[in-house]
């Protein structure tokens, strides 16, 4: 393990809001101004580098991860050691301009790498939570942090939510659902697919092309509108657009310290498990983590992702869940590879 090295985990931020004014709701958040958003990713210490926009969002791939625009709702993941939390006040302040309001905050991570690394307020789990129960509006008065443990001392999933205390819609389809993979050691054959060579004269987009197809990672959905960037020397993010759903990965892959993560949103009446077994293969990871988030808890769901990748060679170490006030429910799943070839 490297004594330092770049931070692959990422930290998530998803805030959702609501507004008076139903003439808002067609672009609402997509009015934002790209000044507006770029002033929200310098308190956050990153930027653009890519964007792509269908008819239901915006999605835009940083030069640390990926932020996802919608008219109500705003999804931002970054690695390193960004401050994701800094994003908060300035997005409320934003949203209030056009009439919107937090109504929903939720806020995610696994267990940093290189934890002494990490700035304030992501120095430790309190100090998030400390940073969030100041920052956020007291209304979202429904509230919880959990650190939900696995296993492994070294690796644990981190949530919390805070809600208002009424109804929201938004909150109740159980049949959708997130899924946060995280995977960690991975195959070093596969990683160095995401290196480029040192005469690459590419730009960042047509090298990122590249990567998606050598690798494989246009099929995993292949519905999906790609926007995808290849970092120098090394490293590569994609989003994918599938009609109101996305899709993130993101690969650090230097050896020592070597992470890909993939999320998306789905359906519990998807078959989820195709999209778990390409993932595995594209990376082969020595060891991942699945946390899964939905408001219809079912068992058949998380089996299924056991079963998927059991035959890939590997075996399910643990599985925690916890409830969330108006928030649904987290399952946090963790394997590791029985076996080197998978």
């Amino acid at each position: 393990m490297a004594v330092s090295g770049f931070e692959g985990f990422e930290k998530r931020l998803e805030l959702h809001f609501f507004g008076d004014d139903p003439a808002m709701f067609p672009l609402g958040l997509r009015k934002l101004e790209f000044d507006s958003i770029e002033q929200v990713l310098e308190a956050v210490q990153c930027t653009v580098v890519s964007a792509v926009g269908n008819s239901y969002f915006d999605a835009y791939v940083l030069s640390e991860s990926s932020l996802f625009v919608y008219p109500t709702k705003i999804v931002i993941k970054t690695c390193g050691t960004t401050q994701l939390l800094k994003s908060i006040l300035p997005l409320i302040h934003y949203a209030h301009h056009l009439g919107l309001t937090l109504c929903s905050c939720r806020y995610t991570r696994g267990s940093f790498i290189f934890p002494k690394s990490q700035p304030f307020p992501h120095t430790s789990f309190k100090d998030e939570v400390t940073y969030l129960q100041d920052t956020i509006p007291s209304n979202l008065c429904l509230r919880k942090a959990s650190i939900m443990p696995s296993k492994s001392s070294s690796h644990s999933w981190h949530v919390f939510t805070a809600n208002i205390n009424s109804h929201m819609p938004y909150l109740h389809d159980s049949e959708l659902f997130t899924m946060e993979i995280c995977m960690t050691e991975l195959d070093p054959i596969l990683a160095s697919k995401f290196f480029r060579r040192p005469d690459d004269q590419k730009s960042g987009d047509s090298a990122g092309k590249e990567m998606t197809e050598l690798t494989g990672i246009n099929e995993i959905n292949p519905e999906a509108l790609i926007c995808d960037f290849a970092f120098d020397p090394c490293g590569y993010s994609m989003n994918g657009m599938d009609g109101d759903w996305y899709s993130t990965i993101h690969v650090t892959p230097e050896d020592g310290f070597s992470y890909a993560s993939f999320e998306c949103v789905g359906s519990v009446n998807d078959n989820i498990g195709h999209v778990l077994r390409k993932v595995v293969q594209i990376f082969r990871p020595g060891t991942m983590s699945i946390s899964t988030t939905c408001n219809g808890y079912t068992n058949d769901m998380w089996t299924q992702m056991a079963s998927a990748v059991e035959p890939l060679g590997f075996k399910c170490r643990s599985r925690a869940m916890d409830q969330f006030p108006a928030a649904g429910t987290v399952v946090f799943q963790t394997f590791t590879a029985r076996r080197k070839s998978v």
